[in-house]
This record gives structure tokens, sequence and C-alpha cells, in this order.
């Protein structure tokens, strides 16, 4: 029983380096969150890809309603124009 007591203290060495641990930890705090924005902001960001491919899904629609317009009006005009019709 009397070696509960001797279990409780701590090793000089022990201490030691858990103060070594602690000032570094300290030292290296801001580098590892410039590390943690700097990957949280790389996972979030968007990419050149998908701006362009957002872009040609736009183009892509604008062109599609333009030709389907273009060639509906075009075929009435063509028998609006017809000679024989008078």
């Amino acid at each position: 029983m009397g070696r509960k007591d001797s279990s409780t203290t701590k090793l000089p060495v022990d201490q030691y380096r858990k103060q070594i641990g602690k000032q570094d930890y300290k030292k290296n705090k801001p580098i590892l969150r410039a590390t943690k924005l700097k990957a949280e902001a790389k996972r979030t960001a968007i990419g050149i890809k998908e701006v362009g491919l957002v872009l040609a899904a736009i183009l892509a629609l604008l062109l599609a309603f333009y030709a389907f317009f273009y060639l509906r009006l075009s075929t009435d005009m063509d028998s609006d124009l017809d000679p024989d019709e008078d």
C-alpha cells in the first residue's frame, strides 16, 4: 500500500518532457492553424473546371434556344412569302 503514494509523484524527466511538448505545441500552433485554413480553402474553392462547365452549359442552352426559334420562325416566314398563295 505504500507504493500508491510513490506512483503519484512524477519523475523529473517526465515533467521535463511534458514541458517541452507544451512549448513545442505553442510554437507550432500558428503553423498548424494556417495549414488547416489552407486545406479548408482548397476543399471549398470553386475550380476553373466547374466555372468552365457551367458557362459551357449555359452557352449550349442559349444556342439550342436560338436555333429552335430561328428554325421555327424561318419556316413560318417561308410560307408567308409564297407567291402561289395570292
